[in-house]
């Protein structure tokens, strides 16, 4: 992938969000199935052949605006990329109860969090995207991402990334004696994620001899990747998409 060209498209991207223009998708939501209910991602094809796909899993508000621009930049890279619903078509919590509520459902149920994250990776396939993918997701994405990490649940998955997410590993779950490469981007001063969270995971990790990176960014708080929340940090988010773009490149 060219992580320069990246790095040149993301303050125009910000500019996007943040004030001057309302934000136009390129790609398309997608309603699709799972059992009996009806959820709505989004999908981006890359522009030309694709080098992979790019499965994005949404933070604690649902899927929105920020996730479908995160999958056109990635498309404009030559990505196909799909962001994953997991509430529901139209269950977009907007109060911190209700967001509370929606991810404590999952939390509290790991078997329909892998579910509802393999059943929009099988819907990305569907929609025609590429076989091979990465899994990553922003702060409660995260945490998913590195459910399905350890479930082993997933087919033709090169790599997974987490943008402050959340990275203990839940009481009964142990990581696989083999894993793909792993991309965690951490904030300094993330008080939400602690280190010792962060320390956790790499004692596990290097138990397994797993391939991993983590990068910690000084003075970046929890949530430092989103645009135009008070919480951004423009250095730490390019710094940490620059990461995941040399993940791409290398993985896919």
């Amino acid at each position: 992938m060219r992580p320069a060209l990246a790095l040149l498209a993301l303050p125009a991207s910000l500019g996007l969000v943040t004030g001057a223009h309302a934000f136009t998708s390129t790609g398309s939501d997608i309603v699709y199935e799972v059992g009996d209910e009806t959820f709505e991602g989004y999908y981006a094809a890359a522009s030309g052949e694709a080098s992979g796909t790019v499965l994005i899993v949404h933070d604690w508000n649902g899927l929105d605006d920020y996730e479908r621009q995160r999958a056109d930049m990635l498309a404009e890279l030559g990505y196909d990329a799909f962001a994953v619903d997991l509430f529901g078509q139209g269950q977009r919590p907007e109060t911190l109860e209700a967001r509370q509520e929606a991810t404590r459902a999952l939390y509290s149920d790991r078997e329909r969090m892998r579910e509802l994250t393999l059943a929009g990776l099988a819907e990305a396939r569907e929609q025609g995207a590429a076989e091979s993918v990465v899994i990553m997701g922003y702060c409660f994405g995260g945490a998913v991402a590195l459910e399905i990490a350890r479930s082993g649940e997933a087919d033709n998955v090169a790599g997974y990334t987490s943008f402050h997410g959340g990275v203990a590993t839940p009481d009964g779950q142990e990581w696989p004696e083999e894993v793909p490469p792993l991309l965690i981007a951490h904030g300094g001063a993330d008080t939400s994620v602690t280190m010792e969270d962060v320390s956790g995971l790499v004692e596990e990790l290097e138990a397994i001899e797993a391939t991993y990176e983590i990068q910690i960014y000084s003075g970046a708080p929890h949530g430092f990747t989103v645009f135009g929340d008070e919480r951004y940090q423009q250095r730490a988010d390019e710094k940490s998409w620059a990461a995941f773009l040399n993940l791409l490149e290398e993985v896919l």
